[in-house]
């Protein structure tokens, strides 16, 4: 009987979890692609275009509303299977809550590792081609890190610059040393520019002891010019650690490019960590949404089960988010930080179901 009850309750599970995810992606694309729309307004970009960026951007939401999935499938699953009795049924034939908390758990732990293992990987080459589209059609600069070195894009009216360097320091932001590649609006190669560095400093780039090479001229000596363009080192930051851009299987390798460029690697050390356990934290979710979901709904109390376990999700997601920022700044070691709000959601939510259930 319990084979037969654990399949059961996977299932129906696992189909409330797909429509609640299909249902929560739809209405996300509408509104992702709405504030597309808005950003291309002035850019003149095809709705195709607009339609394949916010496809493309899916995987990336998917990942920031798994545990809310996870928390609404749990409490819709169980408030359904009480309501009908199913379980005051169950209950009666001396099955514990664990025993049928325990196909939900599976079912979470393993959509949670397919998410990790499959659906991330392919949602960071969805990520990157949603950046390349949105440079493209929307942006003017891109910014590309590997192990040889970092490369910066930025355009203008006029033309196109193609920057790398192989190192970064940081105070002041310098990239050493300086090549720069010019081609105009067309794509024709114009020259290319050697430096010592280039200092970013207010809307340009203070380039130092240098020379320039173009097309049909001889090489001139350059002491000190600028170069003006739109980055800023805020800009830089925000795309070397955009989230979803880096597949989970590529994220050490990344971290190595990414100090021996010169950067910090910590906050896609946090990234990686918070991607191992957010397994973890889907089934903590599952186990809250159970906390709200049995015995205040058998006693009437629907709509207050609803919202306690709506507000203690958004308190446990929130204060993941905050503990995780301090372990991205420094002021927690990495690994405490990823697995410390997951862990005590477990712990209070088995501490709950002990006292509710079983005390």
């Amino acid at each position: 009987m319990i084979k037969t009850l654990s399949f059961y309750i996977a299932r129906h599970y696992l189909a409330v979890f797909l429509v609640i995810l299909a249902a929560f992606l739809g209405i996300v694309f509408i509104f992702d692609v709405i504030e597309l729309l808005r950003r291309s307004a002035s850019k003149n970009v095809e709705f195709g275009v607009v339609l394949t960026m916010g496809l493309l951007h899916l995987p990336d939401i998917m990942q920031k509303i798994l545990p809310f999935i996870a928390l609404f499938a749990a409490m819709l699953t169980l408030w359904r299977l009480t309501r009908t009795q199913e379980l005051i049924i169950v209950r009666a034939t001396g099955v514990s809550v664990w025993q049928f908390l325990a196909p939900m758990l599976v079912v979470t732990l393993v959509m949670g590792l397919l998410y990790l293992f499959a659906v991330n990987p392919l949602g960071a080459l969805m990520k990157r081609t949603y950046r390349e589209m949105e440079n493209r059609y929307i942006e003017n600069t891109a910014l590309d890190l590997s192990s040889a070195g970092l490369w910066l894009r930025q355009k203008d009216d006029a033309r196109n610059i193609l920057l790398h360097a192989d190192s970064v320091s940081l105070e002041p932001f310098t990239i050493m040393p300086l090549i720069a590649f010019f081609y105009d609006a067309g794509g024709h190669y114009l020259g290319r520019m050697d430096a010592e560095s280039a200092r970013l400093e207010d809307g340009a780039w203070t380039v130092s002891n240098g020379w320039m090479n173009r097309k049909g001229r001889p090489p001139e000596k350059i002491t000190q010019t600028r170069l003006p363009t739109t980055l800023s080192l805020g800009k830089i930051q925000e795309s070397m650690s955009a989230p979803g851009a880096v597949s989970f299987w590529d994220i050490p390798a990344f971290i190595k490019a990414l100090e021996a460029t010169g950067f910090s690697g910590l906050r896609h050390r946090m990234l990686f960590a918070g991607l191992v356990a957010q397994p973890l934290f889907l089934c903590a979710m599952v186990m809250t949404a159970a906390c709200f979901s049995l015995s205040m709904s058998r006693r009437g109390y629907a709509f207050y089960s609803a919202l306690g376990g709506l507000f203690a999700g958004s308190f446990a997601f929130g204060f993941n988010d905050v503990v995780q920022a301090l372990g991205a700044n420094q002021a927690l070691p990495v690994w405490l930080a990823a697995f410390a709000v997951p862990l005590i959601t477990v712990s209070v939510a088995t501490a709950a179901l002990f006292h509710l259930e079983d005390g």
